[in-house]
């Protein structure tokens, strides 16, 4: 049972941090400190239980997607949204949503977890259900080898209580479904055959060896055309406009429409869940768009090879002044030899006109090996971004980023222009 003086202290200690202008998972780093079982005891009265979603890519994109989908079949739905994956910043979105006698009102917690921590969340709270997105080279100077990420992986899987659900286009993801109890239900999502070589596994950029048949899945993603993309489920093809861009993002929809159907059961209601995923906007910094002076700018977070392949497939560069944007701090990964495993030949007809960031000079070396032709580099975003918004005033944008290059753009853009907070 929730303490209801815990509840007050977290919530006055997540005013007074606000207030200075703290981290917004120190509350909950805080709180954890002062009673550990709080977040289990929150949690464990919702009556649908606790959703766990994981994997390299695609995170933040699915949770979003998957809490507006439950949202469409009536579920009241906490997450955190607070943008910290780790198990502090669930701590911290809680004291947020809590109110002062310790109650949530929510049905079903959401949670995207990063991998390494989820192993440890889960070992204390045990989720009903998950979602296994993928396992790709990221940031694997914290995390080791890949076969370490897909054990982390496995170990949340193993501790789902009911259903989980996992993409049965990525081998290492296929193979924990053969390690879970009987008790556990597996749904799958995936591609038709025809779109698997756009999404290849991190296996598949390394090795020519011929891929086994998938198992069935729930929810397939049968083709894609600008904002129009067909999906298979329920024994028919059907047809949805999407906001989405990106076609990484178009097939996470995949994902959290089998979640959902999922976790639904005897609410579901198809025509509910078709509008709410036609409208879902993408989530921060992925793929969103900010107006400057009349013209987009658009954010696109790339972190390891498989995502920036995507990313330049998803996004013609024809008629946009294009900028790339890495850095190499914690939180993006300090290893950036993966930016060699991209292919950049699709900018090359059109160049870029400016790179910028930490290794903004690794970043040109790659691209003049592709022979694509730039413009402006300079290791400042502050200095890049004046650069790209003044020799471009009348041209759209797109801005290709690391994690906390995107952070700090958006920090810049929200001087220049009206952009969302971040709660």
């Amino acid at each position: 049972m929730v303490k209801p003086h815990i509840a007050t202290l977290g919530k006055v200690i997540r005013h007074v941090t606000r207030l200075r202008g703290g981290g917004s998972a120190f509350p909950g780093l805080v709180i954890e400190k002062i009673d550990p079982s709080f977040t289990r005891d929150v949690l464990s009265a919702l009556p649908y239980g606790v959703v766990v979603i994981s994997g390299t890519n695609g995170k933040t994109t699915t949770t979003k997607m998957t809490v507006e989908l439950l949202e469409s079949q009536g579920f009241k739905v906490f997450t955190n949204r607070t943008g910290s994956n780790f198990a502090r910043g669930v701590t911290a979105a809680i004291l947020a949503d809590i109110d002062y006698k310790g109650a949530l009102d929510a049905d079903i917690a959401v949670l995207e977890l990063d991998e390494a921590h989820a192993v440890k969340f889960v070992d204390i709270i045990p989720p009903r259900y998950s979602l296994l997105l993928n396992v790709m080279r990221d940031q694997l100077d914290r995390f080791g080898e890949i076969d370490t990420t897909a054990t982390m992986l496995a170990h949340i899987a193993h501790a789902t209580t009911r259903t989980v659900v996992l993409n049965r286009e990525d081998p290492r993801i296929v193979a924990i479904a053969d390690t879970l109890p009987d008790t556990v239900h597996v749904d799958f999502f995936g591609l038709s055959s025809e779109l698997r070589e756009q999404f290849p596994s991190d296996d598949d950029m390394r090795s020519t060896t011929k891929a086994v048949k998938p198992p069935e899945a729930d929810v397939i993603l049968k083709s894609f055309a600008g904002s129009r993309a067909v999906f298979r489920f329920d024994n028919r093809e059907i047809a949805v406009p999407l906001k989405l861009r990106g076609i990484y993002n178009i097939y996470n929809a995949a994902a959290a429409l089998t979640l959902t159907r999922t976790i639904a059961a005897e609410r579901y209601n198809k025509k509910s869940l078709l509008e709410a995923l036609g409208n879902v906007e993408p989530a921060f910094g992925r793929g969103e768009t900010v107006m400057l002076d009349g013209q987009p700018v658009e954010l696109v977070l790339v972190k390891n090879p498989s995502g920036f392949r995507l990313a330049l497939k998803s996004f013609s560069p024809k008629g946009y002044a294009t900028m790339i944007a890495i850095n190499d701090n914690y939180a993006d990964g300090r290893d950036m030899s993966w930016l060699w495993d991209v292919d950049f030949d699709s900018l090359r007809e059109a160049g870029v006109d400016v790179v910028s960031g930490i290794r903004a000079y690794d970043m040109a070396l790659r691209l003049q090996y592709d022979e694509v032709e730039l413009t402006f580099v300079d290791t400042d975003l502050e200095t890049a971004l004046s650069q790209l918004h003044t020799k471009h005033p009348d041209q759209p944008k797109r801005i290709y980023c690391t994690y906390t290059a995107m952070l700090k753009l958006r920090e810049l853009l929200g001087k220049m222009a009206n952009v969302e907070k971040v709660l």
